[in-house]
């Protein structure tokens, strides 16, 4: 019975989330600065997310792999500016290929 409470939960914070979402007045969005949050916030929750997924750490020691590899080597080809498709192509032959090594 627990499982269905915290499903019942979940369900009903997820719409209220959106309820929020929506009723936020419209002149509150058309202000520059929460434009300009707005534009900064996915990239900030991708990028921790990123950092997270690869430096995944076993307890208190942080976990080196081949995914660090691949971050490296997308980052290396952000520096020379190379379309998004070809970044990520990049990152996972990088990491395919170390992990082929290992």
């Amino acid at each position: 019975m627990n499982t269905w409470i915290a499903i019942a939960v979940t369900a009903f914070g997820a719409y209220a989330v959106k309820l929020l979402g929506l009723s936020v007045p419209s002149g509150w969005l058309e202000r520059p600065l929460v434009k300009r949050l707005a534009a900064l916030v996915p990239v900030a929750l991708l990028a921790a997310l990123t950092a997270q997924q690869t430096f995944s750490g076993a307890g208190r020691s942080l976990v080196l792999d081949a995914r660090a590899a691949g971050l490296v080597a997308a980052g290396v080809a952000l520096l020379l500016r190379a379309p998004f498709l070809v970044v990520v192509g990049v990152a996972v032959v990088v990491t395919a290929g170390v992990r082929w090594l290992m």
